[in-house]
């Protein structure tokens, strides 16, 4: 397939993915949406924002938030996702995102769509896992992100380098990564995709030899 094919494929996995989540979403509870997620210092409510937030934002708004963060992408990053999760409530900020979809604006214009597809699938399994409930993400995008993960690098999310040399198996669905034979681990694909980005939450759902070397990667993670 064609750069030009791969990417129009990448950018409808993305459109239904952000439709199926839209619907995933729609039960939540507002306490739900106070839990923490993942994520880091955010709650779930923080993670919907930040996400319609990768689709608003201008590039001169984010450089001026990094000046007041002294350069921290991160404390930049948690700063306005924090700021508009103050003004919209959840079930607004779902409907933003429902007008956005499909749609390349903000920043998440400037990200290679793998890489937008690959944060809105972690940032949804930050959720969902946070919330004690299973991924409903297509197999076609899981596949998608776990390929990105191990052969895309990514300035914000280390995944590659943590699954270096490591023999990666999903157990739901037909994708391996050959790596060292003695540095098995497997597991169901959201689990692995979520892992992989840091999240260390599903860890214990994995298994093979190679698990804990991948626990200590993300353990000496920044």
């Amino acid at each position: 397939m064609s750069r030009r094919g791969s990417e129009m494929g990448t950018a409808h996995t993305l459109a239904r993915n952000d439709e199926r989540f839209l619907a995933a979403m729609a039960d939540l509870s507002d306490a739900d949406w106070d839990r923490p997620s993942l994520c880091g210092r955010w709650s779930n409510h923080e993670v919907l924002a930040h996400l319609v937030h990768g689709r608003t934002a201008g590039i001169g708004e984010f450089a001026a938030r990094l000046l007041t963060t002294r350069g921290d992408f991160d404390d930049a990053n948690t700063a306005l996702a924090r700021e508009l999760a103050a003004r919209r409530p959840p079930a607004p900020l779902l409907d933003d995102l429902d007008q956005l979809r499909g749609r390349r604006s903000g920043l998440g214009r400037l990200l290679p769509t793998r890489l937008l597809l690959g944060d809105h699938v972690i940032h949804e399994l930050d959720i969902v896992f946070a919330l004690g409930r299973p991924s409903s993400v297509s197999a076609d995008a899981l596949t998608a992100v776990l390929n990105t993960e191990v052969t895309v690098p990514n300035p914000f999310v280390p995944a590659r380098r943590h699954a270096r040399d490591l023999t990666l198996a999903a157990t739901d669905l037909a994708w391996t990564r050959p790596g060292a034979p003695h540095l098995v681990v497997s597991g169901a694909a959201a689990d692995l995709a979520s892992v992989l980005a840091g999240r260390p939450h599903a860890l214990d759902r994995l298994s093979g030899d190679g698990v804990p070397l991948l626990k200590e990667r993300l353990r000496r993670a920044p």
